[in-house]
């Protein structure tokens, strides 16, 4: 493997005409030669579609649990060549309800094999598909219908309702809904008052047929429209074309060849991140390229766990909190064991630690351990996995350490964004000095620091940090009907990322500020808020936290969500019996939490104004019901100040009060 994992192409720039200084431009060392291009005979995802049903019409394409009254069985699966006859029918129906190329069709639900069959039946017509979001509520979805002119919608068959209630808003353009699984005659009723019409999925099919000529495709053709929620204001169309989205697909493949192994006919991939998200959308399309099972989860996350054991999936993709909870899970697992497997377990983590961190490769660090110790952690995620992925936020670096040493799989973190149509950066997996970063750049794109002279980040000193931005095959073609939001991120070519990052040695980029979320305290001093909440959970004793200061005053103040473990474990020393939610109103436990997150914060060198004067504890998670945090678990600071504010305004009372 090499040392340095980037090879310079362009030569950094000093700061000019009020624009600022940039640091040179880097490609991976898998494209030193030049970025990765979309072959010739490749023009939409269908292709990729198309060729694995020619390759293996009867291998396992997508499967489900199927479920009883009283219990969830074992997974059925449908095959490539029924998928390809169905999303051909289906296909066939739009076309015969005037559905044209180039027109924009809406899917709605959580991930099940519907999603895919009408993502597909839309690239065999060379429609846009519009992601409608599970989670963004009514309004978004009626923004969404009119913004895209969407004018067909396949539908879950529980958000029907939803989709029923904003089409006096939207009945101008959505003129056919689908289920995913049956409607009811009010339903049907319902909707024609507003001259649309409702299918079953069963009906629709009847619609359409097998033996049809598809419309030409072409690598210019906008592939899907994807609204990202943002942390603020309306939903963002981010407008892909076929040709990104297939360079993105493509360039997974060629990293894995380089670095690990490709998937196989005999891989199983487990789907459970949202496919509204081009993460998993890019994931699933890369597994069908390869002739590879996805299975579905059950959609609740109670069961998850569950439902990959019942799968045993060998790629996984998950997001930091997925990790944590696994983790988290095995750790409790072991601390009941017993003294003597615990001290075995210390003893086998510590060994294969040590010889990662030497360069050894996953499976060569220490094999006898992997069959004695962690054979049983593998379990943890089904015992077949050889592929772990994870992206969406930060991987606290214990997690990713106890993973890469316990799982038996290689893990890459990666980073991307909807506009740089998923992964722009990614850790190789088998390389351990990558670990508490997010890598190197794709082999689609290139990537340059700039400077953020406010916030100090020269992207031309020794240790180069500066805003993250990216230029490629892989980048959207601009925001839908937004051309003053695109000119907003898109300067001399280059896509402005918003995020802080810091060159590391090995070429690998390390993610450590977002440029946004800064903002000045009263004595003038910049807070960068995103690093601070970091810091701050590294605190063992809180699963959550949301720091809150504003140009008023002169101190910080948090809403922190505390693990029940810990609360209930005070509580004990304490003597104190009350319940959680009492527990989190208790001062004295308030106090004790306090003191815990600045002891954590002096020990990772906060300064004195980043230290926290108050907090409020919180019961319940932050969560999307609530519009605090967007579908990858985002913050949502406008959001969360208008919930909380109340708390606030207490917090800086409380504050100033017991500092006077």
């Amino acid at each position: 493997m090499p040392e340095v994992f980037t090879v310079k192409v362009e030569e950094g720039r000093p700061a000019t005409d009020g624009k600022p200084s940039a640091g040179p431009v880097y490609r991976s060392i898998y494209a030193k030669d030049g970025l990765l291009e979309v072959p010739s005979d490749l023009e939409s995802p269908w292709d990729f579609f198309r060729d694995s049903v020619k390759r293996n019409p009867n291998n396992k394409m997508l499967g489900r649990r199927q479920k009883t009254e009283s219990k969830v069985g074992s997974y059925a699966w449908l095959t490539y060549q029924e998928v390809y006859d169905a999303a051909l029918k289906m296909g066939s129906a739009m076309r015969s309800r005037g559905v044209n190329p180039g027109d924009r069709c809406g899917i709605y639900g959580s991930n099940c094999p519907e999603w895919i069959i009408a993502m597909e039946a839309c690239n065999s017509c060379a429609v846009s598909y519009v992601p409608l979001y599970d989670t963004l509520g009514p309004n978004a979805v009626e923004f969404i219908i009119n913004h895209a002119e969407v004018s067909i919608a396949f539908v879950q068959e529980k958000k029907i309702p939803s989709v029923l209630s904003c089409l006096v808003q939207c009945s101008s353009n959505l003129k056919t809904i689908v289920s995913f699984g049956s409607v009811s005659t009010t339903q049907k009723k319902e909707a024609e008052e507003h001259g649309v019409s409702c299918f079953s999925w069963g009906e629709f099919l009847l619609l359409g047929c097998l033996d049809w000529d598809l419309p030409s495709k072409k690598k210019t053709d906008i592939c899907t429209i994807m609204y990202t929620s943002g942390t603020t204001g309306d939903p963002k169309g981010v407008v892909i074309k076929n040709q990104a989205f297939m360079a993105e697909v493509l360039s997974v493949d060629h990293i894995l060849k380089l670095t690990d192994r490709v998937a196989a006919e005999d891989d199983v991939y487990f789907s459970f991140l949202p496919l509204a998200h081009v993460y998993d959308q890019i994931m699933e399309t890369y597994c069908i390229s390869k002739g590879s099972s996805i299975g579905f989860w059950q959609g609740d996350v109670r069961f998850l766990l569950e439902d990959v054991q019942a799968l045993q999936p060998t790629m996984f993709c998950g997001v930091p909190r997925v990790f944590d909870r696994i983790c988290a899970g095995i750790k409790s697992r072991l601390s009941s064991a017993g003294a003597l497997q615990s001290t075995l377990f210390q003893c086998a983590y510590n060994y294969k630690l040590k010889y990662l961190e030497k360069g050894l490769p996953q499976h060569k660090a220490a094999p006898l351990f992997d069959r004695l110790v962690f054979e049983k952690t593998k379990q943890a995620l089904g015992g077949r996995v050889r592929i772990l992925l994870s992206g969406a936020a930060p991987l606290p670096r214990h997690v990713e350490e106890f993973m890469r040493v316990t799982s038996g799989s290689t893990l890459s973190q990666g980073y991307g964004l909807t506009e740089s149509c998923a992964g722009c950066f990614t850790a190789i997996g088998d390389v351990y000095s990558m670990t508490g970063t997010v890598g190197v750049p794709m082999t689609t794109i290139e990537a340059r620091l700039e400077s953020v002279p406010e916030m100090e980040y020269d992207a031309l000193s020794n240790v180069a940090r500066g805003e993250i931005c990216l230029r490629g095959n892989t980048l959207f073609s601009g925001y839908h009907k937004r051309e003053d939001l695109t000119k907003e991120v898109i300067v001399d070519g280059w896509f402005h990322t918003g995020d802080i990052g810091e060159w590391q040695p090995n070429g690998a980029m390390k993610i450590i500020d977002r440029k946004k979320n800064i903002f000045k305290l009263s004595q003038g001093e910049y807070v960068a808020v995103e690093n601070i909440e970091n810091k701050y959970l590294q605190c063992p004793l809180i699963a959550s936290i949301w720091v809150y200061g504003n140009s008023f005053e002169s101190f910080l103040v948090a809403v922190v969500i505390p693990e029940r473990k810990a609360i209930e474990d005070w509580a004990l020393v304490h003597n104190v019996s009350d319940d959680f939610k009492s527990l989190c109103d208790n001062l004295k436990a308030r106090k004790y939490i306090l003191d815990e997150l600045n002891s954590t914060g002096q020990k990772h060198q906060l300064r004195g104004f980043e230290l926290l004067k108050a907090i409020h504890l919180e019961p319940n998670p932050f969560d999307m019901e609530r519009d605090l945090v967007t579908p990858t678990f985002k913050l949502k600071r406008p959001q969360l100040l208008k919930y909380y504010k109340d708390h606030i305004d207490l917090l800086y009372k409380e504050a100033k009060g017991a500092m006077q």
